[in-house]
């Protein structure tokens, strides 16, 4: 067992050289503990749960999130994702919106009595969707940003698009038929 140098401040968890020729603080480039290396097996059962629970420093302060998960990003990108899932709610809701009024307040179209549903139904399950989606986005970017890579790609804006385009279509063979009859 390598005896640990120190503790990770962020981490809590044991430090070790990464690189013994080079010394202490003089590890390759990409280093992010000026030369150390984490060894959480280096810990005693108890640091290794406390660990993965988000323990503390030597003050007493939380250095983690929920769960070790990752560190805490800056305050103003947790806000902007948490903005961007409000906002994606909010184009959910306004689905759902949209579709139950087609449904119960769009007048019946002459000869297709099933069109209100075929336009509305539709609409209402893209909201529950977008909604779902949203909250799986926010996760992952969430993650992203604690553990410092790359954030994903949404897949949002495609089925948004995808989706609507088939609504105006859909829609315009309802009127269409509507028309014919």
């Amino acid at each position: 067992m390598i005896k640990p140098a120190a503790l990770c401040p962020v981490s809590r968890t044991a430090v070790v050289p990464r690189n013994r020729a080079a010394g202490p603080g003089l590890a390759g480039p990409g280093s992010q503990h000026g030369g150390f290396t984490s060894r959480e097996e280096d810990l005693s059962p108890w640091e290794r749960l406390r660990t993965r629970a988000g323990g503390t420093t030597e003050s007493g302060d939380s250095q983690h999130t929920e769960a070790g998960d990752g560190t805490e990003p800056d305050a103003r990108f947790t806000l902007a994702n948490e903005r961007t899932f409000l906002a994606w709610n909010r184009t959910a809701l306004a689905l759902v919106v949209a579709g139950l009024g087609i449904i119960q307040l769009l007048p019946p179209f002459p000869g297709v009595p099933w069109g209100r549903h075929v336009l509305g139904i539709p609409l209402i399950l893209l909201g529950a969707a977008v909604s779902i989606i949203a909250y799986r986005e926010w996760l992952r970017v969430r993650y992203a940003l604690r553990h410092g890579t790359p954030l994903p790609k949404s897949v949002l804006p495609v089925v948004l698009a995808t989706t609507i385009a088939g609504m105006a279509i859909l829609s315009a063979i309802v009127l269409l038929i509507s028309a014919i009859r």
